[in-house]
């Protein structure tokens, strides 16, 4: 069975298509980092702007790529929620057309379970239930995925997203947006216990994130020491702000697998790609027995082959819509 998948949630135009859920035949990303890096950070309108005038393009490149037309696709998955709403109404609208036109079955796709269907495209051996990490620049959750479409989020971030604070302390250390790999890069030759910063709690949440005040405390360091005129190493100050959000994403993600009792662990999401957070759940997966799944670093970011495999999946499970089907900015994995 083959799936188109239409991911255009936030800045990336992407389409792929995808057999049988774990064969990638194609996956075309245009993204608009570039333009907008000149804001230091995604611009909606833009975004929604470029979505229009890419999608069509990117299409017809996943279908020439995987060597298939529209009348070899089973069925149209799009991601409907959550996200920039501008920038999904132009997936959606667009994947309505194309189902529409070639009366195919349309799959409405959640972002979220996108990511974490990543991992059965890079390892296929993989099966629920299990628990997974997402974090990206607008999701951080610990999610118990109880069978392909099914899920129980037991833990997200009450303010920021880790991947945001990865891009506003890179913001206010001089790096470029987006800031996550330049802030890795930097951490590797800096000294991650030259700083202290805080580990906030969550009243309520034992599992819940927290990241303002992480993200806050970097830009008083930082706006502190330019003002009393005291250089910082700004490699340190990588170094030590990512090993601080490695062991708060450890010791949550890892607080829940043994307190539920769960052995395999995945990583999904933008922030997946970030070589101090994988090898710090690597290290404490080898620790407590555990087996670890992260993602392709090509399948770390928004990509259409994420929408197309769980679209797979939501196929399989009758999950359809019609012409009416609209984006939605904010949808929680347990509202599907």
């Amino acid at each position: 069975m083959k799936i188109l998948g239409i991911e255009s949630s936030c800045d990336e135009t992407a389409v792929s298509v995808v057999e049988d859920g774990v064969k990638v035949l194609s996956n075309i990303v245009a993204s608009q980092i570039d333009e907008h890096k000149l804001y230091g950070g995604v611009v909606p309108e833009i975004a929604s702007r470029r979505h229009c005038e890419n999608i069509q393009t990117v299409t017809e490149e996943a279908l020439l790529q995987a060597g298939v037309t529209m009348e070899d696709i089973d069925a149209v998955a799009v991601t409907y929620a959550p996200g920039l709403i501008g920038a999904l109404l132009v997936g959606v609208s667009f994947a309505k057309g194309l189902a529409m036109a070639h009366n195919k079955p349309l799959v409405p796709v959640h972002h979220i379970a996108g990511h974490i269907a990543t991992n059965y495209i890079s390892h296929p051996e993989l099966k629920p239930p299990y628990l997974c990490l997402v974090v990206s620049g607008g999701h951080s959750h610990i999610v118990e995925v109880l069978d392909y479409t099914t899920y129980r989020v037991v833990g997200r971030t009450r303010d920021d997203a880790v991947g945001e604070c990865f891009d506003k302390c890179a913001r206010v250390l001089g790096f470029p947006y987006p800031g996550g790999k330049h802030i890795d890069n930097a951490a590797k030759t800096g000294n991650p216990d030259a700083f202290s910063f805080p580990h906030p709690k969550v009243t309520g949440g034992e599992y819940d994130f927290s990241f303002s005040g992480l993200k806050t405390a970097v830009i008083n360091l930082v706006h502190n020491n330019e003002q009393k005129g005291i250089a910082l190493n700004v490699n340190d100050v990588a170094a030590s702000f990512q090993k601080t959000v490695c062991e708060i994403l450890t010791e949550k993600l890892m607080g829940v697998a043994k307190e539920k009792g769960y052995k395999k662990i995945a990583v999904a999401g933008g922030v997946s790609a970030n070589s101090g957070v994988r090898e710090s759940i690597r290290k404490a997966c080898e620790k407590m027995g555990c087996e670890l799944y992260v993602p392709e670093l090509c399948y770390c970011g928004d990509n259409g082959a994420m929408i197309a495999c769980q679209g797979y999946f939501d196929y399989l499970a009758g999950r359809r819509a019609d012409e009416s089907l609209n984006g939605i900015a904010t949808l929680s994995l347990e509202d599907l």
